[in-house]
């Protein structure tokens, strides 16, 4: 063999060998990752778009549900007691955007469509809280007034229940408060029903004023062009305007 030749071999070798280094994945790399709790230890990573109507349905229906496991409408983020669902949202616990970017973004439509309407993952919350406080934060961005333990460990439930991710900030965060934890349980429900609970506890008040306020023409409802000119679109349920309002697609949002 002509040393040339032999010189182009022995290149080659080395360059796969480099190659092998860099792209093999260890038999023991799961052994070897970062845990907490059973979860792994990882970033977020969005691995493929984000479509929470189209990947993650639930039936409105399922709110039945949620209030039957409550024993009532009621929101533990705030211990707040509701005349009515009317009153509040369905809310996710670990919050779909956080398990898509979590793992889910990898799985079958069939299991994001599953977490989404998992009873382990949802409970009430007011319009307010769910959409504007919490929306899609994680523990480490947001955490609870209330039953915050019981929070903390449901948390670490779901996302076990489905070999999510947790990055370390949320961890830290989560550990703080399980660390301190007698229970886990949900804490007594102490507050009473109030009519006028509709988040921040006067939107009910107001509702009883909402057609004085937006109907501007006097025929019973409020339109689209009526909430723009007083400045309240888009109108979420839990809005006193809401309620005299069609709201076609059904998604808790009149006037996008």
């Amino acid at each position: 063999m002509g040393r040339e030749r032999m010189i182009k071999r022995v290149k080659a070798i080395g360059l796969l060998a480099v190659a092998a280094v860099l792209f093999a994945t260890p038999a023991s790399s799961q052994d070897t990752a970062e845990t907490w709790r059973g979860l792994v230890v990882a970033p977020e990573h969005r691995c493929s778009p984000y479509d929470r109507k189209r990947d993650y349905p639930y039936p409105q229906s399922i709110e039945k549900d949620i209030v039957r496991g409550l024993g009532r409408v009621y929101g533990p983020y705030t211990d707040s007691c509701f005349a009515s669902t009317r009153q509040t949202d369905i809310e996710h616990i670990v919050a779909t955007s956080e398990a898509h970017d979590s793992g889910l973004c990898a799985r079958s439509r069939a299991v994001r469509a599953r977490f989404a309407s998992d009873l382990r993952n949802l409970t009430l919350a007011s319009p307010r809280v769910n959409r504007h406080r919490k929306s899609g934060k994680d523990a480490a961005e947001w955490l609870p007034d209330r039953n915050r333990c019981w929070f903390a460990a449901r948390v670490v439930e779901v996302r076990r229940a489905y070999d999510l991710t947790i990055n370390r900030r949320e961890a830290m965060a989560l550990e703080r408060i399980l660390g301190q934890c007698d229970s886990t349980d949900m804490e007594p429900i102490t507050c009473t029903l109030d009519t006028s609970a509709a988040g921040d506890r006067n939107e009910g008040t107001e509702s009883n004023h909402a057609l004085a306020m937006y109907d501007d023409n006097g025929n019973g409802r409020i339109t689209c062009k009526e909430a723009r000119r007083h400045g309240i679109a888009p109108v979420p349920r839990g809005h006193p305007a809401y309620r005299y309002m069609r709201d076609g697609d059904g998604d808790g949002v009149v006037c996008e």
